[in-house]
């Protein structure tokens, strides 16, 4: 599990690692019809390295702060490397 605390409709794209397993992600889509959960998706599956497709939003559809599960893939290797990111502090 993933928490995420989104900023929708910012003038940015960026992802911080607040902790091993919680983030800061502002997306410049508008909170319209999933459009910035969407945007998040596919900002955590470019960071993780993983298919959209694995990425599951299970609570906070409508709210800023949000937790995803990682589906169909090994979550070992991505927890190590957000605990390893997270050291390297980046």
């Amino acid at each position: 599990m993933i928490k995420v605390k989104v900023f929708p409709s910012a003038g940015k794209q960026e992802i911080i690692k607040k902790s091993e397993d919680s983030f800061e992600i502002w997306v410049k889509e508008k909170p319209i019809q999933g459009q910035a959960n969407r945007a998040v998706i596919s900002a955590l599956a470019g960071y993780l390295e993983i298919p959209r497709e694995n990425i599951r939003l299970i609570k906070g559809f409508k709210q800023r702060n949000k937790i995803f599960k990682i589906n169909g893939f090994n979550h070992r290797p991505i927890k190590k490397r957000i605990l390893l990111d997270f050291k390297a502090g980046k």
